[in-house]
């Protein structure tokens, strides 16, 4: 260390000039270390970030960078680069922005790099909501579009992503990318910061089907509809979600919906559910899909998928749907879940019959055998990724089979 340098002197320089390029305010102790190898620098532990005097982040180590050329005088000292070590963040709904609010710096002069640190986001209660686990996290100023960019690798209910952030300052607007490759789903999202109300459109490409859907964030509120456009027919949905307290309520009309896209074991939605990332005791979300026709299945129609998720549990509940006007289904006492690595439905379905005997005459049943049916009950449990469907407890017009259960 230059033996002129006064070592509070010092401090409040590198204090100030962190502040000023980085747009908030940091409380650094007097223990660092120096070291001049392999370019100059210096380390600072425990060290406390600040936005409107309040703690919000804690860093077990900073590294300092620092320009050679201005090494021998401390008028004129330049930081290069900063990298955090070790760091919880601490984010709500005030300061959730906090990583995208930093791309407005001035990053040409000086990269900002962040690793194996965790992102706590927190409730109106201070309750921890979620952890973001981040490996490695880096700004910089990209000369080929000239422009701020955050690139990150990281993790979220143990699922790995990596995302980039472009700050568009002539567009007024933030580009981002976000890649889940196990998924193979990437999201891309673009968002205008002209007005106070957030808009924007999102695109979602898994494998080379493409959605897409447009949005708006209002305070609390977030509002949006989507377009499906790789299903046989486009599928529109809109919903609301409202942060804190987090709940969610979404509404789709599809006029034809594929079963076959729906239960197959490699789709998006299975293997989303696989994750159990759905399983968070904070999520509550009630969806409601409406289709008229039900494919591969030409006498399936009417369909009304109820999804919800409410305190970790995903049931599809009071789901209906018919076969032409003779029957219809209604699922009961469900519950979507993880068994042995598979995805698993179980649940009672309520079948009502109102005319039994076209249902005779489309399997040609033997006259002899054709009984008059109302009502069954039955419970069934499908495996997704056996693609097996098993039932029992079957109930006919209010008497238990006990035949049809032994051999089932």
């Amino acid at each position: 260390l230059p033996y002129f340098y006064n070592t509070n002197n010092l401090v409040n320089k590198i204090k100030n000039q962190l502040s000023k390029n980085l747009n908030f305010n940091f409380a650094i102790n007097n223990d660092f270390t120096y070291n001049f190898f392999p370019k100059p620098n210096f380390v600072f532990k425990e060290t406390k970030f600040y936005d409107d005097k309040k703690n919000f982040a804690d860093v077990e180590r900073i590294k300092i960078y620092i320009s050679p050329k201005y090494l021998f005088s401390l008028d004129n000292i330049k930081i290069d680069d900063v990298i955090l070590n070790n760091v919880n963040f601490n984010l709500n709904n005030k300061n959730y922005n906090f990583f995208t609010k930093l791309l407005n710096n001035n990053f040409s002069n000086f990269n900002f790099e962040i690793n194996d640190s965790k992102i706590f986001y927190r409730n109106i209660d201070n309750d921890v909501l979620f952890i973001n686990s981040v490996n490695q996290l880096k700004y910089y100023f990209d000369l080929k579009d000239q422009k701020n960019t955050l690139l990150a690798n990281c993790e979220i209910f143990n699922l790995p992503y990596t995302i980039e952030l472009k700050d568009d300052i002539n567009e007024k607007k933030i580009i981002s990318k976000l890649n889940f490759e196990f998924l193979n789903l990437k999201v891309i999202n673009e968002y205008s910061k002209k007005n106070s109300n957030k808009k924007g459109s999102i695109k979602f490409i898994h494998n080379k089907n493409i959605s897409e859907g447009k949005y708006e964030i209002e305070k609390n509120l977030f509002n949006f509809n989507y377009l499906d456009k790789s299903l046989d027919s486009n599928f529109k949905y809109e919903g609301m979600i409202n942060f804190i307290p987090f709940f969610s309520e979404i509404s789709g009309d599809v006029n034809k919906i594929n079963l076959n896209q729906v239960l197959n074991s490699d789709s998006i939605l299975v293997q989303l559910f696989k994750t159990e990332l759905l399983n968070n005791k904070n999520l509550n979300i009630d969806t409601i899909i409406k289709a008229k026709k039900i494919a591969p299945y030409n006498d399936l129609i009417n369909l009304v998928l109820n999804l919800k998720i409410e305190e970790g549990l995903v049931d599809i509940n009071n789901t209906k749907f018919s076969w032409s006007d003779n029957v219809d289904f209604q699922i009961s006492n469900s519950l979507i879940y993880v068994k042995d690595n598979n995805l698993v439905l179980d649940g009672n379905i309520i079948i009502e019959i109102y005319d039994i005997y076209e249902i005779y005459k489309y399997f040609k049943t033997p006259r002899n055998y054709r009984k008059e049916i109302k009502k069954i009950k039955l419970n069934f449990a499908y495996n997704f990724d056996q693609k097996i469907t098993t039932l029992n407890s079957i109930e006919i017009d209010g008497l238990m089979n006990q035949k049809v259960n032994q051999i089932l």
